[in-house]
């Protein structure tokens, strides 16, 4: 069934707009503390609040102690708060995603399709559209309450992006062991997180070429896959870095959750990255309509929890929340659909 469809048969809740201007992600927390408080008692509940505890300890450190340009607001979102959760939302990497840029079949420009995976329940139920004020001008940020950082986001009349998690890197048999050696290899860095250097260029880059740039040639805290989309057809890649080396690859294009061309042992992140990607090249090579038909499984899976279309030469963005549903196991459809 197509998703659209599904809002007809069963009510769902509407994803809301929230106009933040140049307040920053402070704001969004204050004008929406409902979805904030449920995002946070859903962690709590999946990590246990001691976990939560050390792991905002552990991230005030590092972020105070770099410098990053967002410290002080995440501290303010947390003050909201006033439980441990807020520095664990922003320094939490451990989403998996699908992306594919190409030109739009269905009106003038280029376009991004886009998922998001994280097996934290919640999020999928508490999407906002976050539209914020820039240096460079106005962007959506699809996003959460508490949330400081850009993952998906579309910028009309300049370009559209998101981030997905490269695999993480192996220096031993164990996840769990390599996981803790890369946050260490992280909190060693005074470089910016993807997602703060993402924001920054939504909030300061004027095109998609200086976007390219940036997102090409600036030091990350750790690795990231960039997945741009500008205006015109041709203008869109997929950008495979890690700390200090980046691949270009020129559109159309796609990525999941494993290197393309970076040669660099790891392990997997996501549900079936392979099948993903191959799935969404499908999707960008059979001109698929935009509606929410394409997100069917592997790219649908157990722990999705948003899909977006964005064009930003028309200024048009699509947005879906799911969620998994706990009697029948199955992933659902947990928002109205969003449409700009």
């Amino acid at each position: 069934m197509d998703p659209r469809d599904q809002q007809y048969l069963n009510p769902l809740p509407t994803i809301p707009l929230v106009d933040v201007g140049d307040a920053g992600m402070v704001a969004l927390a204050e004008a929406d503390p409902k979805r904030l408080a449920d995002i946070i008692s859903v962690a709590q509940g999946h990590y246990s609040a001691p976990a939560l505890w050390i792991a905002d300890r552990l991230s005030q450190v590092w972020l105070a102690s770099n410098e990053n340009p967002y410290h002080e607001e995440i501290l303010m979102i947390a003050d909201h708060v006033g439980t441990p959760g807020a520095f664990m939302l922003n320094m939490s990497f451990e989403w998996s995603c699908t992306a594919g840029v190409g030109p739009d079949p269905v009106r003038a420009g280029n376009r991004l399709l886009r998922t998001l995976d994280w097996p934290l329940g919640g999020l999928g139920r508490n999407l906002v559209v976050a539209r914020v004020t820039g240096e460079a001008g106005p962007y959506d940020s699809v996003t959460w309450p508490g949330f400081a950082g850009v993952l998906s986001a579309m910028a009309p009349g300049r370009f559209s992006a998101a981030i997905n998690q490269p695999p993480l890197r192996r220096y031993t048999s164990s996840r769990w062991l390599d996981w803790a050696l890369g946050r260490i290899t992280m909190w060693r860095e005074d470089s910016l997180p993807p997602v703060h250097l993402l924001r920054q260029v939504f909030d300061q880059c004027e095109d998609y070429e200086e976007a390219r740039d940036i997102l090409s040639n600036t030091t990350l805290a750790m690795p990231a896959f960039f997945s741009l989309s500008g205006l015109s057809e041709t203008e869109c890649c997929v950008i495979e870095r890690t700390e200090d080396f980046v691949i270009n690859h020129d559109g159309p294009g796609a990525v999941a959750n494993h290197w393309l061309r970076v040669g660099r042992a790891g392990h997997r992140r996501g549900i079936d990255s392979p099948g993903r990607l191959n799935q969404i090249n499908n999707t960008l090579r059979n001109d698929t309509p935009n509606n929410f038909a394409w997100v069917a499984p592997p790219i649908l899976n157990s722990d999705t929890r948003m899909s977006m279309v964005a064009n930003a030469k028309s200024g048009s963005l699509m947005v879906m929340g799911w969620e998994r549903n706990a009697r029948t196991g199955c992933v659902e459809p947990a928002t109205n659909i969003y449409e700009r």
